[in-house]
């Protein structure tokens, strides 16, 4: 059937509002590759830069240059990578059960998971919690404190995907002898790649983009985020370090913190934007199945 005029109407609003608002969020991203492929001439040069006239690459020479930056950078590459990872295992190993209707008080269960989206500890407790623990200026806080090991709405996504799977599947594994972890990691994950794609997306997201923990529970330089690092870069200016690289500029006519700053902006969004080619088949699969199934 033909669309009718309304419905055109609609589509070409639609696609004018989105066009719009697409636009306002590729701005900051290209203003911010200009600058940092800049001349200190035309970084400062007042305006929007919608592509650099006149290109140099000492920026990123100085980017990389920074010892803190390849430290942050590791420090939260094994952040997101094995954070993700051990959110993955912990919450499939939760939202299994969760998704078996004949489970023991499930509601209960699902009640108390629940409870914890809208009623928290808060910072302080939080806070007392990490350093009793003894995780204090340690990597170890970066995995296990809240929020990031189980996000109750990822679980409850998740939870939502698995009791969509078919349980005639589940019931020939047992009756093969596979035991509940079996079924679990031969049967139901295998199917599950687009639950796992969207969460681990998430929970990589994250994990990538934190930086309050890091600057909360973190005073060893070695252990520094590197959102935590940029941040002091870019808004604080104060860190020894930061200082160090500023310093380091002085009489460079080929490099301005403004620069400097774009092209440390531009290296910590290009790794996580990088993903999600890969996974955004499975996203949208995955988002709607667990949101509207179980």
């Amino acid at each position: 059937m033909r669309p009718t005029a309304e419905e055109k109407w609609f589509q070409a609003v639609a696609i004018l509002i989105v066009g719009l608002l697409s636009l306002s969020i590729l701005y900051p991203f290209v203003h911010l590759i200009s600058v940092s492929f800049s001349t200190p001439t035309e970084a400062i040069r007042p305006g929007f830069h919608l592509y650099p006239r006149e290109i140099s690459l000492e920026a990123y020479r100085k980017t990389f240059d920074s010892r803190q930056i390849w430290i942050g950078f590791g420090n939260t590459a094994f952040r997101t990578a094995v954070g993700t990872a051990l959110s993955l295992l912990f919450m499939a190993l939760t939202a299994y059960p969760l998704s078996k209707r004949d489970l023991p008080h499930r509601t209960f269960y699902t009640m108390v998971f629940l409870f914890t989206m809208f009623f928290q500890g808060g910072l302080i407790p939080t806070y007392l919690l990490v350093k009793q623990l003894g995780l204090l200026d340690s990597r170890l806080v970066f995995l296990v404190a809240p929020p990031f090991l189980i996000s109750t709405f990822s679980l409850l996504i998740m939870r939502n995907f698995f009791a969509s799977i078919p349980a005639e599947l589940e019931d020939a594994a047992r009756i093969d002898g596979a035991g509940d972890l079996r079924t679990l990691f031969s049967i139901v994950l295998p199917l599950s790649k687009p639950i796992l794609a969207t969460v681990g997306l998430w929970s990589a997201v994250g994990h990538w983009n934190s930086w309050f923990d890091g600057m909360l529970y973190i005073q060893d330089s070695s252990k520094m985020l590197l959102q935590t690092y940029l941040r002091r870069l870019v808004v604080e200016n104060r860190d020894q370090d930061v200082q160090a690289l500023m310093d380091q500029m002085i009489g460079v006519q080929d490099v301005i913190p403004e620069t400097v700053k774009a092209a440390a902006l531009i290296v910590t969004v290009v790794p996580i934007v990088a993903l999600y080619p890969f996974l955004q088949k499975y996203f949208v699969q995955g988002v709607m199945i667990g949101s509207l199934k179980g």
